[in-house]
């Protein structure tokens, strides 16, 4: 077995051990959603307006912005906080410490990323609330 393979088997193993093969259902993400995003994005993720007449975004229309695709690493990232851009932490909090948990495959522009299971639970969500309805 070549050495490179070699030093790279047990990060591997490692991450495996670490990733259940159960994904969450929308069910749970529907959970989480309420519990920290309603505020903001109504109870049905149609948006609303923040302090100083800023608006929350319209989270049933993400596919709709993205032409027809759900954004499903820019979504991760905007949730986690990695992924804010202009919008200040003010305004949009940084969710990653809260969406701790076990690790589940998500698939990630090809590719499964090992993804906090109750993140992967609100992207679950979010991309089946999608609606191409124009309002």
């Amino acid at each position: 077995m070549p050495r490179k393979l070699l030093s790279v088997a047990p990060a591997l193993f490692l991450l495996a051990a670490c990733v259940s093969d159960e994904m969450p259902g929308p069910q749970e993400g529907a959970m989480l959603f309420a519990d920290n995003c309603t505020a903001c994005h109504d109870y049905h993720g149609q948006g609303g307006r923040l302090a100083g007449g800023q608006a929350a975004p319209d989270l049933t229309r993400i596919s709709a912005r993205n032409g027809g695709e759900f954004p499903r690493a820019r979504v991760l990232s905007r949730i986690d906080g990695y992924g804010h851009g202009s919008v200040p932490a003010s305004i949009m909090p940084e969710f990653g410490a809260l969406l701790e948990g076990e690790l589940v495959p998500v698939e990630v522009d090809g590719t499964l990323t090992p993804t906090p299971r109750p993140l992967a639970a609100l992207l679950i969500y979010l991309e089946g609330i999608q609606t191409a309805e124009e309002g």
